[in-house]
């Protein structure tokens, strides 16, 4: 959520952790095989997932099942080419962090949510140079021949008052918060090759051409609401190619359902954002109001596998989403939810330090529902479940989990919240492998 991110961001710094393309490997031998999964469950059981399974090894490339992950990494910065420079070398102690949690997850296809976008795809390619295929603290290093990054909605300027202060510019009066062109972006790894020829992207898509749309109007007014963008960063549909399958990959991340006012403009944004998604996946009649930015219209054909990954900003029971937001996917038939848990996640740190002062938090709910959480965010917030990987019901999920240790397990270190290490989110992954 932005506002501690804001925060977060001069501690980030401080502490040092200071258009779409796809772009293959420089190297063109075929990317090695990761360990196997089977393997990769019992380090993930070890370091907090609740839930295991038997996965038999195989090679990239040819066998299934296929791990695919969503993380919010936090990795931005407060301005245009700070996070290049950040990621020039190999010693910047949060992308260290980052990667290590990566390697001990070992996706097979990754969604990183919060990566500041360049045209030139610099700082995603520098992050998986330097990082990700160098092994952190003994982890096995990972190879991602393909990445995805298209523009973003953040920072681009509408000319608008957004925000009602008076004045025009900056960050809230952007089509998607941000400080600059691509802050907050989302970047796409890939072990398997990607479709660049029929990814969608839904950047310009137009809030007003959604049918029943939940936008307050009353407080845009006319003109403004007529021209506001559905997504705060973009809707990505990648599709990647696994043998003679295709999975499509259906990525985005909504803006938190806060920092405004009575007219929930933020809220009711992240809504309409998650039942963009819905609406996509359920095709036919439901998604022909839909157009992509090259123009062609209508959803997900019918019987194409998918999976849906990034921060929803949308916890099904707490926090401050509009009218269960996230459940617009939780109770699709299209979709199935794994349910990925994590030892972590039932007592993060700033739930015991609440519980020793007597104070209530938002996961006092008395149900079985905090493992699932993947973001600490402190405070009277405390933790809740915003990060999905949610595939399709023609898929067969073998597992799931999140990487959120106990504090006595192994990683622990990696998710420390005081300063913030890597990031307040948590990677959620699933097993996933097509029908036949």
């Amino acid at each position: 959520m932005h506002s501690l991110k804001r925060a977060l961001a001069a501690v980030m710094t401080s502490a040092a952790l200071a258009a779409a393309s796809v772009m293959p490997a420089h190297a063109a031998a075929p990317a090695s095989a990761p360990a196997s999964h089977g393997t990769a469950v019992l380090a993930n059981h070890d370091l907090g997932t609740l839930q295991t399974a038997s996965v038999t090894s195989r090679a990239v490339q040819t066998e299934e099942p296929m791990r695919i992950a969503t993380y919010n990494a936090s990795l931005f910065r407060e301005a245009p080419g700070a996070l290049i420079a950040d990621l020039s070398s190999r010693n910047n102690s949060q992308a260290q962090a980052v990667a290590e949690i990566i390697q001990r997850s070992a996706p097979d296809v990754l969604l990183v949510n919060e990566f500041d976008y360049d045209a030139e795809q610099e700082a995603a390619t520098l992050f998986r140079d330097n990082y990700l295929t160098v092994s952190q603290n003994g982890q096995k290093a990972l190879e991602y021949p393909y990445i995805y990054t298209a523009p973003s909605n953040t920072g681009v300027p509408t000319g608008a008052d957004l925000n009602g202060d008076g004045t025009i510019g900056g960050p809230d009066d952007a089509f998607g918060y941000g400080a600059f062109e691509g802050q907050y972006g989302m970047v796409l790894y890939s072990k398997y090759p990607i479709d660049v020829d029929s990814v969608r992207t839904f950047q310009n898509f137009r809030w007003a051409d959604m049918p029943g749309n939940v936008m307050p109007r009353d407080y845009y007014g006319e003109l403004t609401s007529n021209v506001l963008r559905l997504s705060s960063k973009s809707h990505w549909d990648v599709p990647i190619r696994i043998g003679d399958r295709t999975v499509h990959v259906l990525a985005a991340h909504p803006t938190p359902p806060s920092f405004d006012g009575e007219e929930q403009r933020n809220a009711r944004r992240n809504h309409d954002e998650i039942r963009f998604l819905a609406d996509y996946v359920a095709g036919g009649e439901t998604a022909s109001y839909i157009y992509d930015d090259a123009g062609a219209a209508g959803g997900l054909a019918d019987g194409e596998d998918f999976v849906i990954v990034g921060d929803m900003n949308a916890d099904p029971q707490r926090g401050d989403s509009y009218d269960s937001a996230i459940m617009q996917l939780l109770d699709s038939e299209q979709i199935t939810d794994p349910q990925p848990r994590a030892r972590g996640a039932i007592m993060s740190n700033q739930d015991v330090f609440n519980s020793l002062l007597g104070r209530a938090t938002n996961n006092s709910s008395g149900d079985n529902s905090n493992a699932l959480r993947t973001a600490d965010f402190g405070g009277s917030t405390g933790s809740l479940r915003v990060d999905y990987v949610l595939p399709s019901t023609s898929m067969d999920v073998t597992n799931s989990g999140v990487f959120w240790p106990a504090p006595n397990q192994p990683g622990a270190e990696l998710i420390q919240m005081n300063p913030v290490r890597s990031s307040d989110h948590r990677l959620v992954w699933a097993d996933v492998s097509t029908g036949e």
